[in-house]
């Protein structure tokens, strides 16, 4: 008997990948075969960090790859190139994948499940009578943003073009979080051509969206309800987070330091100060310097997350002899198990840039936020974390852009020593929990949607 089989495809990012391998990982374990399809610049970069870690991939994932339709040596960090080729060159490329495996598998290709942003492939699937998903990686009050365009045209709050008419902030509805206009994704960009591309990338998802039978995201009811109750047909099925089965591949594009664990484990509890800022944030010397000087001056243990891309910098960028003095209670790595580190028990505070990812899993496992957001919808999170949530605080820079060493001291000290923002990141954690386990909001719509791609 042929199998259910889901082809999975993510937006060409970091944080887009990793929560549609850990759905494709619960698709497996409920009997689903999966093909998951990254560009081919993506794929090269899992299968080489899976291969440093000496990982494998589970046996019924399949990861194949297609072009994004940019040269090699091309900057794929510029949103605007990449989304005009992917839909140039994707679709045709996908229906070429999808025809290939149903001519040559007996498991033909039964559902495709596809980042929003990537939903021309829900075209290509009702083009070939393939039923369709849109999966939403990022905060659902966002997707509710971008849906609600039209309307926002309509009451001037935007021109045709998606550019603020107005400044300020909007309010899809009374309990949802504020919006401000300056911040929109699809306007960060000064090239007014290259936002134009962006613009009509969110414009072409959204209508292609509703070509899809289900609409999931990585969020769950309680933690986003107001944003539910305006969109409800968005059914939030997370946290999407890998901690069930801790060791399995999750889609890193960076092979991980695992050794780091050991060295939490020798650390006292509720001291680390984690810092991370994702996959895509460049910092300047100087900031990159004020954070050495700041965690340094906060007295407390550290584990530091250093992409070799992080600083702009051409030499090494830390403080002169900031390494050796902080060699015995500080820890510098290139990439790290972030689940695995943010569950531990010594660590104390996450200093991130708030992508939706890192938030979720801050969230899961009850460890307060220091918030700085580096663009985009990283600031709706930010707001969420501090003045929805209030789990956390807000770094904010100086007149010139720099957040101050000696600011990020006094803000790790009131965060150790604010016990409500605690007990309130504690109440969020069980609220996460609940919701996946048997009889939770996520764990409901998740059998909806597993009984429906069953069908």
């Amino acid at each position: 008997m042929a199998l259910p089989h889901i082809l999975v495809l993510p937006f060409p990012a970091q944080g887009h990948v990793i929560p549609l391998m850990e759905l494709s990982h619960r698709l497996v374990g409920s009997g689903f075969k999966i093909t998951f399809v990254n560009t081919e610049f993506n794929h090269s970069r899992v299968v080489d960090a899976l291969s440093e870690r000496g990982g494998e991939i589970h046996p019924m994932i399949k990861l194949v790859s297609v072009p994004d339709g940019m040269e090699s040596g091309q900057d794929r960090n510029d949103l605007a190139r990449l989304c005009e080729s992917m839909l140039l060159v994707m679709p045709g490329r996908l229906e070429q994948l999808i025809r290939k495996i149903n001519e040559s598998e007996v498991d033909k290709v039964t559902w495709v499940v596809a980042d929003q942003n990537m939903a021309f492939a829900c075209r290509v699937a009702k083009k070939m009578g393939i039923r369709t998903a849109a999966f939403w990686p990022a905060a659902s009050a966002l997707l509710a943003l971008m849906m609600s365009i039209p309307k926002l045209i309509e009451e001037e709050v935007l021109n045709e073009d998606g550019l603020p008419l107005k400044e300020g902030v909007v309010k899809l509805s009374p309990d949802m979080p504020p919006m401000d206009t300056s911040q929109f994704s699809w306007n960060h960009t000064t090239e007014p051509k290259l936002q134009k591309h962006i613009y009509q990338f969110v414009m072409n998802n959204c209508r292609a969206t509703k070509h899809a039978e289900f609409i999931i995201s990585n969020s769950f009811q309680e933690l986003e309800s107001a944003t539910f109750e305006y969109m409800p047909d968005v059914s939030p099925i997370g946290p999407l987070i890998a901690d069930a089965r801790p060791d399995k591949p999750i889609g890193h594009f960076w092979a991980e330091d695992a050794a780091c664990m050991s060295w939490l484990d020798e650390q006292p509890a509720n001291s680390v100060i984690y810092v991370a800022f994702g996959s895509i944030a460049v910092l300047n010397q100087h900031q990159f310097q004020e954070i050495a000087l700041g965690l340094e001056l906060s007295g407390q243990p550290f584990l530091w997350v250093v992409r070799p891309d992080l600083t702009n910098a051409s030499h090494d960028a830390y403080p002169e002899g900031f390494r050796d003095r902080v060699a015995s209670r500080g820890r510098i790595v290139d990439w790290s198990p972030q689940q695995k580190v943010l569950a531990h028990p010594s660590v104390a505070c996450f200093v991130t840039h708030c992508g939706w990812n890192s938030t979720m899993e801050g969230v899961r496992n009850g460890v307060p936020f220091l918030c700085w957001p580096y663009f985009c919808d990283q600031f709706l999170n930010q707001s969420y974390i501090c003045d929805e949530w209030k789990i956390g605080f807000r770094l904010t820079p100086d007149d010139s852009g720099i957040v101050s060493s000696e600011q990020i001291k006094l803000k790790v000290e009131e965060l150790l020593g604010d016990e409500e923002l605690k007990a309130r990141s504690s109440m969020w954690k069980e609220k996460a929990n609940d919701s996946v386990r048997v009889g939770g909001s996520s764990y409901m719509n998740m059998n909806r949607f597993l009984n429906a791609m069953k069908e």
